[in-house]
């Protein structure tokens, strides 16, 4: 069994892949179409009139009695979230390249994702029976622009026409053997070592295995060449899938194990897990464990076998079954043991950021309820709420991703919403370092050994805890580390735990409203009252402390740690690459320039220019609006996410929530007025 995920630039013919792949093994009788939106996996009504993926979806075919489970993605690069949630499901991939339009934006991406994570991955240069079609320019770019350890495992001819046609090298084709040795050997000092000595003497299975050995361990990619639509060396790549990449492992007997990646609603709103399992096997009525220590029962499993996903009574190792009965399931979560690989993120989070409004005022309980049910469906929506204004934003890749979720609220809730201005998203970086201490009450009461409790126009400190905290900056990537320097078993760990927890929600808006990224917090004092009561009594909460005392003084210390250290916003920036005609270079550059984009010099070929360089988040929307007028609608944009810059001039500021206390006594007097 093999776990595959389909991946490609939007509209680099993956789908139709799909589609081809599922005809050849016998799946379906007829090749579905994407322009006609029949397809398969596209089966979301929006999907069908837009003609792209939005949701990945799960199929299964059986070839040469091995069982292929294959996850088609979205391409387009605002619904890379949904990209994310498989690669953690995958034992391989084919990541899919128009022989066209060659190395895209998102090619690239996708590619340096797949090699950071050692997914074993085969490439398919696809719509060889396209015109422009020209395979030599496309392997020169993807070994310069993606990885050098590429094999191409067979040569096309008639390019361009329908009678394009892929030939596999044959396994007596000696130039081919010595190919395959030349980047194998990189690797394998043995199979050089013997192929120096005497060629002759190296059996072509031997070379075989040694690709099919170095393919699992990512450390080479072979390449075949074909069309989804004609079917041409589509076979050539399914043998490629059966015999190069490795099977998915796990005991069946073993401690159940697997993670979700997806979840949908059902006809009737109950919840729908999508999991693959990594280990052992899950029962229909098994109480099975999740995150958080707790329990859920398995209503209804379901179990992808040859194009559908019938009833069954279990799910086992290897394995990609829906589950019923998880009402708390979340993406990400564990089902079971957690033996599966780290659910860290492999993309940029979404920069841009948008308020949903109803169109009708009485539709805003209904939307909330809409957008947090999306939000299971994608997290990387984010939700935010401001109470203060009645407002709910929700985080971007693009405007596209915009557009379907207003289509999608109209269509499966009734609710007609619009959006303001999208705005980017922003982040800040401690810039020093910076401490604070709030420290535990005021004394205690000699007859009676009990607290005495501050009150909140006396001591600036009105809760039953004691917190120390000290913010240091750390290195770009490294998120938000939190250390001790208290004794352990000092602060009983459910105290702890609350100060930890409240550390990481307080870090979700900085000084300017931004999150705050990149930092080690460490805890430099704690104190705490006992259990205790008053005379004739055994425990008065009133007078000990809770873990609430310490989930409302952290954000002070926190803020009081973040003043001092200082931050600095930072921008997203995104690299571009714009194609258009030589002869309308006069009027983009210019443009590029006020729009703060840093650009190399144009490479021209033919009557083609190509721009490629960084450009402020903030302003691709509105270089995607200029760019049809300026390149007599011939210029291409291609943008992805590649870094954080420091804010150059006024810095912007995010709108807070009430509960982060910038304001000390604005802060203690709502955390009154609650109580």
């Amino acid at each position: 069994m093999v776990n595959l995920g389909i991946l490609a630039h939007v509209d680099a013919g993956k789908t139709s892949l799909t589609e081809r792949l599922l005809h050849t093994a016998g799946v379906i009788d007829e090749v579905g179409s994407v322009d006609d939106g029949n397809t398969q996996t596209d089966s979301l009504a929006l999907e069908r009139q837009r003609g792209i993926t939005i949701k990945s979806a799960v199929v299964s075919f059986v070839i040469d009695d091995v069982t292929v489970n294959l996850i088609d993605t979205p391409g387009h690069p605002d619904f890379i979230a949904e990209v994310e949630r498989v690669l953690s499901v995958l034992d391989g991939a084919a990541l899919v390249i128009s022989a066209v339009e060659g190395v895209q934006a998102q090619t690239r991406v996708l590619m340096r994702t797949l090699q950071r994570l050692r997914i074993p991955t085969l490439l398919f240069v696809n719509k060889i029976d396209r015109g422009g079609a020209d395979c030599t320019r496309v392997l020169r770019e993807i070994s310069e622009k993606l990885t050098p350890a590429i094999v191409p495992m067979g040569s096309a001819t008639e390019l361009g026409t329908r009678g394009a046609r892929f030939t596999p090298f044959a396994t007596t084709d000696a130039s081919h053997t010595a190919r395959l040795t030349e980047v194998l050997a990189d690797q394998d000092d043995a199979l050089l070592a013997a192929y120096v000595d005497d060629p002759a003497t190296v059996p072509y299975h031997q070379v075989y295995d040694a690709l099919a050995a170095q393919t699992g361990r990512a450390l080479v990619h072979p390449v075949f060449i074909g069309s989804a639509i004609t079917g041409a060396g589509v076979e050539p790549l399914i043998a490629g899938i059966t015999r190069l990449l490795p099977a998915a492992d796990g005991r069946v007997d073993g401690p159940a194990s697997g993670t979700v990646f997806k979840v949908e609603r059902g006809s009737a709103g109950e919840k729908i897990a999508y999991v693959r399992m990594f280990g052992g096997t899950i029962h229909t009525r098994e109480r099975i464990r999740l995150p958080g220590d707790t329990e859920g029962k398995i209503t209804a499993i379901s179990v992808f076998d040859r194009g559908s996903a019938p009833s069954r009574p279990s799910v086992s190792a290897g394995q990609i079954g829906k589950l019923w009965g998880l009402g708390g399931i979340q993406i990400g979560d564990a089902v079971g043991v957690s033996l599966a690989p780290s659910d860290a993120h492999h993309f940029a989070p979404p920069t841009l950021e948008t308020v949903v409004v109803p169109t009708s005022p009485s539709d805003k309980g209904a939307l909330h309820v809409a957008l947090a049910q999306l939000a299971e469906q994608d997290p990387l929506i984010n939700l935010r709420q401001d109470d203060e204004r009645q407002e709910i934003f929700v985080s971007l890749y693009g405007e596209v991703q915009k557009e379907v979720i207003q289509a999608t609220l109209t269509t499966d809730f009734g609710i007609d919403v619009t959006f303001r201005e999208t705005t980017t998203i922003c982040v800040e970086r401690p810039t020093g370092t910076g401490t604070a201490v709030e420290r535990l009450g005021a004394g205690r009461d000699a007859s009676t050994h009990q607290t005495i409790l501050p009150t909140l126009d006396g001591d600036p400190n009105p809760f039953l805890a004691g917190v120390g905290l000290r913010i240091d900056p750390a290195p770009i990537g490294s998120g938000i580390e939190f250390r001790l320097e208290i004794e352990l078993g000092s602060l009983p760990p459910a105290f702890l735990k609350a100060i930890e927890n409240t550390v990481r929600e307080t870090l979700h808006q900085g000084l300017h409203g931004w999150e705050v990224l990149d930092c080690v917090v460490t805890l430099t004092y704690s104190g705490y009252v006992p259990r205790q009561g008053k005379r004739g009594t055994t425990f008065d909460p009133s007078i000990s402390s809770s873990a609430g005392d310490f989930r409302n003084l952290t954000p002070l210390v926190v803020i009081g740690a973040l003043k001092e250290a200082g931050t600095q916003v930072y921008e997203p920036v995104h690299r571009f690459t714009l194609e258009a005609p030589d002869d309308t270079l006069g009027a983009v550059l210019p443009v590029l320039l006020r729009l703060r984009a840093v650009s190399n010099p144009a490479a021209l070929r033919g009557s083609s220019a190509t721009i490629e360089g960084e450009i402020p988040a903030a302003r691709v929307y509105e270089l995607q609006q200029q760019l049809p007028s300026l390149t007599r609608g011939e210029g291409v944009l291609e943008c992805a996410f590649s870094h954080y810059q420091p804010v150059r001039g006024e810095v912007p500021s995010r709108q807070r929530s009430d509960h982060n206390p910038l304001n000390r006594k604005e802060y203690l007097l709502r955390l009154k007025r609650r109580a």
